[in-house]
């Protein structure tokens, strides 16, 4: 409530006895009355401690929700109003205007924001999910683990990688056979005659023999066997 508005007759009185006779008239337990006397509805939020203290309210799950006079007197701006009421419907409590009983109506213009407002939601959750790809992706070309199945030579026990003994061997065998120059054929052919076998699969094709190359030389490239945070011995 701005001074000019106590003056022209819809101060703090008029909207508080507003709010109580909606509740009595609804069977509503009135909890606790935010006020923000002295300041418009146009004013940001830093300057609203009323309205910051009726969110944290809300967002702790002690009510269901917020009653005001005029959906104005939450804020006066459209896009702040649906931003604020996505916000506490997210904490699972419901906004009530006492003047204007259907907020969630098809008016046009209040669409319009939702869309919007669920457009930008929906483009942040893009952001996000783009980040973490691009970290696992570096990850993985580091050498390191991002996920899903380990490499061959490596187990998973939680986020991780774990050496395993056999497969690690069959690994060293790899590398000293393909610097001796052996195509990735042959060196499939001997890996099956030490008795090594791959994590698929009864034999050694020339494609896992490759896989396990060029991981190698991902490591070499990289200057670590592993990605620190992401495995260990």
């Amino acid at each position: 409530m701005s001074t000019q508005e106590q003056v022209t007759g819809f101060g703090l009185d008029v909207q508080h006895k507003a709010t109580k006779d909606y509740c009595t008239g609804n069977g509503l337990r009135l909890v606790r009355i935010f006020s923000d006397e002295g300041q418009s509805g146009g004013n940001g939020l830093d300057a609203r401690v009323g309205l910051a203290g009726a969110l944290a309210v809300v967002e702790r799950g002690e009510v269901a929700g917020i009653i005001v006079a005029r959906m104005d007197r939450l804020a006066r701006d459209l896009l702040l109003q649906e931003t604020l009421m996505a916000r506490m419907r997210q904490a699972g409590a419901e906004v009530i205007s006492v003047s204007e009983p259907d907020m969630d109506s098809d008016d046009p213009t209040r669409v319009l924001v939702r869309q919007i407002l669920g457009s930008i939601a929906q483009y942040e959750r893009a952001l996000i999910r783009g980040r973490m790809m691009a970290g696992k992706a570096v990850k993985v070309a580091q050498g390191g683990y991002g996920g899903g199945r380990p490499p061959f030579g490596w187990r998973a026990e939680g986020k991780d990688l774990i050496p395993e003994p056999r497969e690690q061997e069959a690994i060293r065998l790899v590398r000293q056979l393909a610097d001796e120059g052996l195509s990735t054929r042959q060196i499939a052919a001997r890996l099956e005659e030490a008795g090594h076998r791959p994590k698929v699969g009864e034999h050694w094709s020339s494609i896992q023999v490759l896989r396990i190359i060029r991981r190698m030389e991902l490591l070499r490239r990289s200057g670590a066997p592993f990605a620190p945070g992401n495995t260990r011995r």
